[in-house]
């Protein structure tokens, strides 16, 4: 399985146009990043989890030209304002795109998406087919997914298990229950937004201490804010790195 990291970064905390920060300044481009995503690659399938409102320059950036279904975490707009690109793949593969969200994830869609479901459909615009997912495993042509449910706040957040790998995005509490379902992971991806506490969120030392009770071999960790500062200038115990825009990770089945 190989999983690259589409987008990193989040609309929390977002700088104003024209700001001058440290981040917005620095030319190493790990810390240009565009909003959280991760494209899999595993047993020839080709998987999207999210898609934000860059998912279009990230699958031009990456080269994907296939995408067998697109898995949402959750209904916030930075992680589905980019649904209505997915109209390129229906050109291509010549088919729907499978889309895979629990029920009230789905109704929102209909909501933000509406011309895509009207009866008469319009030439050109997205075709998706709409697959509801529970808390239980769901299977994609022949993968299994294990859904992670965490909390955001009060919303509701599905994280997704597929063999080895796990990951995580926009939570800031983690039920045993779904720790169960993660014990030996190889490769986690959790976010950890910024230093400073957040009411939704897990901050740095929050996410650190997730990984004290996951323990995977490896940790990358995304959904990262301007606040957190530069890449480079992150500390972090070991096995843990942050994860920046186009990094591929490699991670059993």
């Amino acid at each position: 399985m190989t999983v690259t990291f589409l987008g990193t970064g989040t609309s929390q905390g977002v700088p104003v146009i024209g700001c001058d920060c440290a981040v917005c300044r620095s030319l190493d481009y790990r810390d240009k990043r565009l909003r959280s995503s991760v494209h899999i690659d595993v047993a020839g399938q080709s998987f999207v989890i999210d898609t934000g409102p860059d998912f279009r320059q990230q699958m031009l950036r990456e080269h994907i030209t296939r995408v067998d279904a697109i898995i949402f975490t959750h209904a916030h707009r930075d992680h589905t304002a980019g649904l209505d690109d997915v109209r390129a793949y229906n050109f291509l593969q010549k088919s729907d795109m499978p889309v895979y969200g629990r029920q009230a994830v789905l109704s929102q869609l209909k909501v933000e998406y509406a011309y895509a479901f009207q009866e008469i459909r319009y030439p050109g615009i997205p075709q998706i087919t709409l697959k509801e997912i529970t808390d239980d495993p769901f299977t994609i042509n022949g993968v299994t997914i294990t859904p992670l449910p965490v909390m955001h706040l009060n919303v509701p957040v599905h994280g997704f298990r597929i063999g080895n790998f796990c990951y995580i995005t926009d939570a800031n509490y983690i039920p045993d229950s779904t720790l169960e379902r993660m014990k030996n992971t190889e490769v986690l991806v959790l976010n950890a937004l910024q230093h400073e506490a957040h009411v939704s969120h897990f901050n740095l030392e929050q996410a650190i201490e997730q990984v004290k009770r996951i323990q995977p071999e490896k940790t990358y960790f995304t959904h990262i804010s301007h606040k957190l500062g530069r890449h480079a200038y992150v500390n972090l115990p070991d096995g843990i790195q942050l994860a920046f825009d186009g990094l591929k990770v490699s991670c059993g089945s």
